[in-house]
């Protein structure tokens, strides 16, 4: 299997490739520039030499005048020994210094390599204008020239060669470093465990570009600790509720199997039982029911409903609770929603029921519905004493009970009710809080507007 590259290694290559691009453009440019440079200075060596050679050659049309003229030709030639000519008219040769090289056909200026040696041609008349002049062929060797472009093509291949081998150093260097802050990351993340959750990357020391990235990891770190503090939590409360009902079944089982006993005190320990173990059937389904909100398998079946009415058919259900606590029950408002009828229901009822234990003798119960823009808003008050602001932000942990006096164990309460309520609002995407002031304490229910 093939080992991928480290993005550190990834980096130092692109280094590397950009690199060598850039400088592979930069000499081929330079080349170029370089060639038309000593292009131009052999068309200007041309252009003089040429003036020269027309001004010792004119009038010269035929090979008598040529040849009286040589003598002073050949002074002016042997002033340049790099150049060469060649002089022809009607098909014939009268000069030339250049024999066995094939010289290009066509006026202007030519480039020429004949036996490695490399060559300017530049073809022009004697006469410019006059159609039967003596043809002349400028030959200049321009091989030191060739040589210097073939030295600074090295050096061209050399520089990209080195500078990409220097920038890939450079750039792991640069890479390792500037990704230190990753790798820092990576040992935190290999360090976390259920036993080390606190560890925390120090966002000040991080890049601009990985500042946001720390933050989201410490952010994740946050709630990790936090959902693993509450399940272990949640754990212990659990093993906590049932250790008395168990422990109750246990002990109570055990006298009764002491000695001989009448039947009705058999009938009674397994009606006591039967209680205790009814007990913890529910605490099971209301854990149940928390895990799959959990998990967001908690899908509400919403219908068009009145709340009025549910509250209503609520409220004659604790109607004789209510009385026998001498607690008035009071509904103000109507709304109309989009719920699951089981579930609303449910909560109210948890609502409720938290009210009535909580309301002193004498005192009131107030359902109020008011239905807005945003959505629709249900508050369950009640008056007596009020809830610490301390406790206020726990009332919907689970197993939490604000009330220190309640023993544990209680076959009817487990501290589930508000959890569980709290669930049920959240899986039709509304919130729900608490709020205790003067004699009052109200747990307000915010449900969204469903078109």
């Amino acid at each position: 299997m093939i080992q991928r590259l480290s993005l550190a290694s990834r980096l130092a290559l692109l280094f590397a490739a950009c690199t060598a691009v850039v400088s592979l453009l930069a000499g081929v440019l330079f080349n170029r520039a370089s060639e038309a440079h000593f292009i131009e200075l052999d068309q200007q060596q041309l252009d003089s030499q040429l003036v020269a050679l027309r001004s010792t050659l004119q009038g010269v049309n035929s090979p008598a005048l040529f040849a009286q003229r040589e003598q002073q030709l050949r002074v002016e030639l042997n002033r340049q020994p790099e150049l060469a000519l060649r002089v022809t008219a009607g098909g014939q040769r009268w000069l030339d210094d250049a024999p066995g090289v094939t010289l290009p056909e066509g006026p202007g200026l030519h480039s020429l390599q004949n036996a490695g040696t490399d060559y300017r041609v530049y073809n022009v008349p004697l006469m410019a204008g006059q159609p039967d002049s003596p043809q002349l062929s400028l030959v200049l060797d321009i091989t030191h020239h060739q040589h210097f472009l073939q030295r600074m093509q090295h050096l061209i291949w050399l520089t990209v060669g080195l500078s990409a081998l220097a920038t890939a150093v450079l750039g792991a260097w640069a890479a390792r470093s500037g990704l230190r802050p990753l790798r820092r990351m990576g040992e935190v993340a290999a360090g976390v465990s259920a036993h080390s959750l606190t560890q925390r990357l120090p966002q000040q020391q991080m890049p601009a570009e990985l500042a946001e990235l720390a933050q989201a990891f410490n952010a994740m770190l946050g709630r990790l600790d936090d959902a693993f503090q509450r399940l272990s939590a949640f754990s212990a409360d659990i093993a906590h509720e049932l250790r008395t009902p168990l422990s109750n079944l246990l002990t109570q089982t055990q006298v009764i199997l002491t000695q001989p006993r009448p039947l009705e005190d058999y009938r009674e320990a397994l009606h006591s039982n039967l209680e205790e173990l009814q007990w913890m059937a529910q605490l099971v389904n209301d854990m149940l029911y928390l895990a799959k909100a959990d998990h967001g398998l908690l899908i509400p079946k919403c219908e068009p409903l009145a709340l009025a009415n549910e509250v209503e058919a609520l409220l004659e259900f604790f109607a004789l609770l209510a009385e026998d606590a001498k607690v008035s029950l009071v509904r103000e408002g109507s709304a109309q929603t989009a719920s699951d009828r089981g579930m609303l229901r449910r909560a109210l009822s948890n609502l409720l029921d938290n009210a009535l234990r909580f309301t002193p003798a004498g005192g009131q119960v107030r359902v109020r519905m008011v239905e807005g823009v945003r959505g629709v808003t249900v508050t369950v008050e009640n008056s007596g004493e009020g809830i610490p602001a301390d406790v206020l932000p726990r009332l919907f942990d689970r197993f939490y009970r604000a009330d220190p006096a309640r023993h544990e164990g209680s076959s009817e309460h487990a501290g589930l009710g508000l959890a569980i309520t709290q669930s049920i609002v959240r899986a039709h995407g509304g919130r729900i809080f608490c709020e205790s002031e003067a004699g009052w304490t109200r747990f307000v229910i915010e449900l969204p507007k469903v078109n």
